[in-house]
């Protein structure tokens, strides 16, 4: 890379070098994330990864993608950007553990309007430390700078994880019956959709929206940037330990959406809403934007990123190998019979 520069592509408001930088800079907080698999460093056209398949019978590899969403436009206003990427990881790997699979690796896309090093440094680094919580290698991204089709302080970050499980071991819904219980695993807040109504609800234009400080001392803005909750390490360990029949991401579309996305045709998820205390921030959210309380369960997790399915008399304990994880758990619900998807009592 020493000898390339272009002063014409520099003009029109792309400056080569500084991706070159930013490479440089974050190349420490990628490193970390090398897990045995991991071939070669950053910087290739390529992330290589060599998979180890011993005691994998019929290995299936499982990928996802996602984004962060809106939730960005509080990084940029807080000028805050080490967390926003653990969020992204979050989004993909929660979402393949779904399946019982174990996240590999990830790869990460940065669109900006100008390429700030230190700054996309720092955006890195929070994929970085998601990776870590995950137990997956970060081994590839791209940083695009995009001058004139955004704004030079504006950003974007998606991901993209792939995982591989025992064709035998993944998650198998039809072994559900009446009497499962539903177990919800606590989220570390609002997470990552659903920022939208957020943004309209506080009327977030401006940091000074973000600085008012709520009941537990810290300021709205702290408590809404809050990273997701990566469910990977406690989810693996309950699986290795008893029949896992359904796992539940809870993002966009709530309880109403995604509960009933891993339940078989035939049976309906009966959860109890006051089976757990609801974080402030989702009652304010509420009261504040007079919010409909089914609006409510239908757009955010409501204090519960994730449900497992387990069978009854597995219950209390699944509930206390997540708090061994630091994650609260309750037993929230039962599985029913019937075809309603989900009731909330």
């Amino acid at each position: 890379m020493k000898n390339s520069f272009s002063e014409s592509y520099k003009a029109a408001g792309v400056d080569v070098t500084a991706g070159y930088k930013g490479v440089q800079l974050m190349k420490k907080d990628v490193e970390r994330t090398n897990i045995p698999g991991v071939l070669d460093g950053i910087g290739g056209f390529g992330g290589l990864f060599q998979l180890d398949l011993t005691g994998i019978k019929e290995p299936v590899l499982v990928s996802g993608t996602d984004g962060v969403g809106t939730k960005l436009k509080l990084a940029m206003l807080m000028d805050k950007h080490d967390t926003i990427g653990i969020d992204a990881v979050a989004m993909c790997v929660n979402d393949i553990i779904c399946c019982g699979a174990k996240p590999l690796y990830f790869l990460d896309y940065i669109a900006i309007g100008k390429n700030v090093p230190e700054k996309v440094a720092e955006i890195v680094k929070g994929v970085a430390d998601g990776c870590v919580m995950a137990g997956c290698a970060l081994i590839g991204g791209e940083t695009a700078e995009h001058p004139g089709m955004m704004p030079e302080d504006d950003y974007d970050i998606a991901g993209y994880s792939t995982g591989v499980v025992d064709k035998s071991k993944i998650i198998d819904n039809t072994k559900m019956k009446e009497g499962d219980v539903i177990i919800g695993l606590a989220s570390t807040g609002v997470h990552s959709n659903g920022f939208s109504l957020v943004r309209k609800i506080f009327d977030i234009t401006t940091k000074e929206a973000l600085e008012k400080v709520l009941p537990d001392g810290r300021t709205l803005g702290e408590t809404l940037l809050t990273p997701t909750q990566i469910y990977v390490k406690p989810i693996l360990d309950l699986i290795s330990k008893t029949e896992v029949k359904a796992i539940s991401h809870i993002t966009g579309g709530g309880f109403y959406e995604n509960v009933p996305r891993s339940f078989p045709e035939g049976y309906t998820a009966k959860i109890t809403k006051s089976s757990y205390e609801v974080p402030f921030i989702f009652k304010h959210m509420q009261e504040v934007g007079n919010i409909p309380e089914r609006d409510m369960y239908n757009t955010f997790n409501m204090g519960i990123g994730m449900t497992v399915v387990v069978d009854k008399d597995f219950a209390n304990e699944a509930v206390e190998l997540m708090k061994g994880y630091g994650i609260p758990a309750y037993c929230i619900g039962e599985v029913v019979k019937g075809d309603e998807g989900i009731i909330l009592l």
